[in-house]
C-alpha cells in the first residue's frame, strides 16, 4: 500500500507541475508579452509547457522577459525533479513485481487483491487435480508449494504459484488465510501436513480447511489437531473401501 500511495502522490504532483506550466505560460504571454510569440490557446500552452519539462526545446517559443525567464527556470527544475522521481518509483514498483514473480514470491500488488480465494498448500496428486478444476472453472485460487522447480513449472502453465514454507507463520500470513474461501492443505510429508495444519488453523479460525491425510498415521495426528468444521481425507483408505465394495460385490 506504501508504494501505491506514492505512485498516486506523484500522478498528482505531475497534474499540478503541468497545470502550472500551462497557465502561467498563458497568463505571462497574453497579459505580460513573456514570450516571443503570444500563446493564445491553452493546448499551445499545454504543448509549451510539455516539450520544456522534457528539454526537448525545439526554439520555436521561448521566454524574452526576466519573469518568463524566471517561470521557465521554476517550471524547468520543479517538472524534472517530479518526472525523474516519479519515474524512478514506478520502474522500482515493476521491477519488484518482477523479482517477486522470478522469485516466485507474493508481490505487495497481488496482496492487496487476495479475498475469497482458494490456498492450495501442498502440490501433491490432489491438489493438482483440484487446480486443474479450478482453472478450468475461473476460479480464484493460489499454490503454494517449497519446491521451486516445481512452482517455475506451474507458473509457465499459466498456474499462480508460490515458493514458501508452509510451516512457517511469517509466510503463510503473505496469503491472507482468514480472507479465503477454502484451503486445501495436500502434502506427502504427513509430519509437515501436520505442521501446515497447526499453523493454518491459527491464521484461518473460520475458513474451509480440508487436509489429504497421505496415510493412515498422518490421519490419525490430523484428526487429533483438527478444528471443529475441518475435513480430513485419506484417499488410500477411500481407494481401499471402493476396491473391497467391488469385490464383495463380484464375488
Amino acid at each position: 500500500m506504501r508504494i501505491s500511495l506514492q505512485v498516486l502522490a506523484y500522478v498528482i504532483a505531475i497534474i499540478a507541475v503541468l497545470l502550472f506550466g500551462t497557465v502561467g505560460t498563458y497568463i505571462i504571454s497574453n497579459e505580460y508579452n513573456g514570450f516571443n510569440v503570444r500563446i493564445n490557446s491553452v493546448i499551445s500552452a499545454l504543448f509549451f509547457t510539455v516539450v520544456t519539462i522534457s528539454t526537448v526545446g525545439y526554439g520555436d517559443i521561448y521566454p524574452v522577459t526576466k519573469l518568463a525567464q524566471i517561470f521557465v527556470i521554476i517550471l524547468i527544475i520543479a517538472g524534472l525533479s517530479v518526472f525523474l522521481s516519479a519515474i524512478a518509483v514506478i520502474s522500482g514498483e515493476f521491477m519488484n513485481e518482477r523479482i517477486s514473480k522470478i522469485e516466485g514470491r507474493l508481490s505487495s500488488f497481488e496482496k492487496r487483491f487476495l479475498k475469497n480465494h482458494v490456498v492450495l498448500i501442498g502440490t501433491d496428486t490432489i491438489n493438482m487435480h483440484i487446480a486443474e478444476k479450478l482453472k478450468e472453472k475461473n476460479e480464484r485460487f493460489i499454490i503454494v508449494t517449497s519446491d521451486k522447480v516445481t512452482a517455475d513449472h506451474l507458473n509457465f502453465q499459466g498456474y499462480k504459484a508460490y515458493v514458501v514454507d508452509a510451516t512457517s507463520d511469517s509466510d503463510m500470513k503473505e496469503f491472507a488465510l482468514d480472507k479465503a474461501k477454502a484451503i486445501v492443505i495436500d502434502m506427502r510429508d504427513g509430519s509437515r501436513a501436520v505442521y501446515s495444519l497447526l499453523l493454518v488453523r491459527d491464521l484461518a479460525k473460520s475458513q474451509k480447511v480440508i487436509v489429504i491425510a497421505p496415510n493412515a498415521e498422518a490421519e490419525h495426528h490430523l484428526k487429533n489437531i483438527a478444528a471443529k468444521g475441518t475435513v480430513i481425507v485419506n484417499p488410500s483408505e477411500l481407494a481401499a473401501k471402493v476396491v473391497s465394495d467391488n469385490l464383495f460385490r463380484q464375488g
